[in-house]
C-alpha cells in the first residue's frame, strides 16, 4: 500500500528534512508515526498526500509513483486518500453536511448520492443529528468527528491523519482513536502521527519512529522489528 524507498528531503538553507526514509506499509495496517516536534513527521506526510515531492527516492502509494506523479493524475490519486488535520480545517460559513460533501462535490457526484452517502459518514462517526450545524457550535472532539467523515465519506483506501488529537482533552482523544481503530477494521490503511506516546503504548500499534529526518525505529507489537509488506 505504502513504500518509501530511500527518500530524501533537502530545502533551501540546505535543511535536510527527511535522510533514507525507508519502510513499507501494507493494505489494512494501522501504524503510528512518532517523533519529537522537527523530527520530519509532517514532512513525511506532505510526501505521501503529494503536497511536496522526494529530492531523491521513490514513494509508493498503491499503483501511485508519487514522486513521478504529473498534473493529471494528481487530482485522482486525492481521491483515493483521505485527510484528517490537528487544526481541522472545516469551513466555518458552511454546515456540517456540506463540510462532508465536499469531496463528493468535487468529483461532481449526483446529488442523491451525496446526500446517502454524507449520512452514511454522519452516522459512522455518530453526528447525524448535527448535519445542520455550523462546525463553530461544536466541541473540539465533534469538529475532528467531522473531519474524519470528510475524509472518509469518498471511501478512500489511505487514512492520514497529522496529530489529530493534538488539540483535544484525553477523554475526547480516546474516542477518536477507537473511532480509527473501527475505520481500519474494515480495511482501511490508517496511518497517523502523533507526539502522544502513553496512547501509542495502550493502542499497542505497530510504530515507526523519526528523529532528525531519519526512522530509527519500526516496531510491531511486542517491540519486534517489522519489516516488508503484508
Amino acid at each position: 500500500m505504502i513504500e518509501f524507498r530511500h527518500v530524501y528531503k533537502t530545502y533551501p538553507g540546505p535543511v535536510h528534512a527527511l535522510k533514507n526514509v525507508e519502510f513499507s506499509i501494507g493494505k489494512g495496517e494501522f501504524v503510528f508515526l512518532t517523533g519529537p516536534s522537527g523530527a520530519g513527521k509532517t514532512t513525511l506526510f506532505r510526501m505521501l498526500s503529494a503536497f511536496d515531492r522526494p529530492t531523491s527516492g521513490k514513494v509508493q502509494v498503491g499503483d501511485f509513483d508519487l514522486d513521478r506523479l504529473d498534473a493529471q493524475s494528481l487530482p485522482h490519486f486525492r481521491r483515493k486518500i483521505g485527510i484528517v488535520f490537528q487544526d481541522f480545517r472545516l469551513l466555518r460559513d458552511r454546515s456540517v453536511f456540506e463540510n462532508v460533501s465536499l469531496p463528493l462535490r468535487v468529483k461532481e457526484e449526483r446529488a442523491h448520492l451525496i446526500a446517502r452517502k454524507v449520512d452514511e459518514a454522519l452516522a459512522w462517526v455518530g453526528l447525524t443529528s448535527k448535519a445542520e450545524f455550523s462546525p463553530a457550535v461544536l466541541s473540539g472532539g465533534e469538529q475532528q468527528r467531522v473531519a474524519i467523515a470528510r475524509a472518509l465519506v469518498h471511501q478512500p483506501g489511505l487514512l492520514i491523519a497529522d496529530e489529530p488529537t493534538g488539540n483535544l482533552d484525553p477523554d475526547m482523544s480516546e474516542g477518536i482513536m477507537d473511532l480509527m481503530e473501527r475505520v481500519c477494521a474494515q480495511g482501511t490503511t490508517v496511518f497517523v502521527a502523533t507526539h502522544d506516546h502513553a496512547m501509542v503504548e495502550r493502542r499497542k500499534k505497530r510504530t515507526i519512529q523519526i528523529k532528525e529526518g531519519a526512522v530509527v525505529g519500526d516496531s510491531s507489537v511486542g517491540g519486534e522489528a517489522a519489516t516488508g509488506m503484508i
